[in-house]
């Protein structure tokens, strides 16, 4: 059931997205061992490159908010033909959170038709992180 909740919460993040331009809403959702869910939508913007991925956002809310430990899971939901995967930086951006709670948490790729489960380890092996540097 609480898998179903947090894919539920990255579909309803999803609807705050502000996407004129792509039109491509993407909402995520991340769960922490302590059962808080912070979630987050795509942001774009006229210059694109100035972008900001739901994922990332979800992770800039938890940190803002002092949540940084334990990432249990994370749902990535939008319109696309097939389920989506978080792209390369999301994928980096999420493993530094991991990574500050030792997890490897459980990502949850949503799409109209399928949900793939995967280890973020999986989507990025031999990821760069904060240990890379000692």
């Amino acid at each position: 059931m609480q898998d179903d909740e947090l894919i539920e919460a990255a579909q309803a993040a999803a609807g705050q997205s502000y996407s004129p331009y792509s039109r491509f809403p993407v909402g995520a959702a991340l769960r922490f061992a302590d059962g808080t869910i912070v979630t987050g939508t795509n942001i774009e913007n006229a210059s694109y490159g100035l972008a900001l991925c739901a994922e990332t956002v979800a992770v800039a809310k938890a940190m803002d908010a002092g949540v940084r430990g334990g990432l249990e899971a994370v749902a990535v939901t939008g319109p696309g033909a097939d389920a989506i995967t978080p792209c390369g930086r999301c994928r980096q951006v999420l493993n530094e959170l991991a990574q500050l709670g030792g997890t490897d948490p459980l990502v949850f790729c949503v799409g109209p038709k399928e949900v793939r489960t995967v280890r973020l380890s999986e989507l990025l092996p031999h990821a760069f992180g904060p240990a890379s540097l000692d």
